[in-house]
């Protein structure tokens, strides 16, 4: 059966993928695609003032990604904090709950991420800020009882002012809940997920599956390394990495100095 498009939408293929827009948001250009969704940019005509719109993929088409959806959505809805990307919207095309098969979350537009600049040349101060951000924005959401859980350079979205916002809480959880470490993306797991996989909590969210003095090594050596730092070839080779010796050769860490 055809979907009975709402009024006020248009239909438009971006990327080789449909997407049915409010006649609000125009202009849309393709950001980005993962397993769970694809990303553009369009212009709010209202505020003149561009965003990024996220089209979940296939949201319904099982229990696992249908609870994936819901988390996000609800969550987003209530986070607000400077650090944490914000809802702006959410819409679908359809017109009944018979065809209600996507439907699409707006939110702020940032202009790349830490994954796309990773390597780049970065003074201290600008790394320190940018782990500063993430800090405030991880204390944020875990006082509010939520893991993110999927914390890695992928999902920290900046802009051209350095300004840093956490994304993509389709894995997040009430830290209550029982949990599994094999959602965090390999290279970016904390020791305390890698050996035990269940009942972590918020200690295990800053991920640096190497050793580490403090909290904040795994991304502020990751930034200039260009790679992720607990990077092997298998998830067991990161697990004995954590118990091995720090490279000496390696000199002290910079915020030691």
């Amino acid at each position: 059966m055809s979907l009975i498009r709402k009024k006020g939408f248009y239909k438009q293929d971006v990327n080789k993928t449909a997407w049915e827009l409010p006649k609000t948001y125009v202009s849309p250009t393709h950001v980005g695609s993962g397993a769970y969704g694809a990303v553009c940019s369009a212009i709010d005509k209202r505020s003149g003032e561009k965003v990024a719109i996220k089209k979940l993929s296939r949201p319904f088409q099982s229990e696992i990604f249908a609870k994936r959806a819901y988390r996000e959505l609800l969550l987003l809805k209530h986070m607000q904090h400077e650090n944490v990307i914000g809802l702006l919207d959410v819409f679908t095309p359809a017109s009944s709950l018979r065809n209600f098969h996507d439907f699409y979350l707006v939110m702020p537009f940032m202009q790349t991420d830490l994954q796309k600049i990773m390597g780049m040349e970065f003074s201290e101060e600008k790394i320190q800020y940018l782990v500063y951000q993430m800090l405030k924005g991880l204390k944020y959401i875990h006082s509010a009882g939520v893991v993110h859980r999927d914390l890695k350079p992928g999902n920290l979205a900046v802009n051209e002012d350095c300004e840093l916002k956490i994304l993509d809480f389709g894995l997040a959880r009430h830290a209550d809940a029982e949990m599994t470490g094999y959602v965090v993306t390999r290279w970016y797991r904390a020791p305390e997920v890698i050996l035990s996989w269940m009942h972590y909590n918020q200690t295990g969210q800053i991920l640096h599956p190497v050793p580490a003095t403090d909290p904040q090594e795994g991304f502020h050596s990751a930034l200039p390394a260009g790679q992720p730092p607990g990077r092997g070839p298998a998830g067991e080779d990161a697990g004995a990495r954590c118990g091995q010796a720090p490279d000496s050769r390696a000199g002290p860490h910079p915020s030691l100095l």
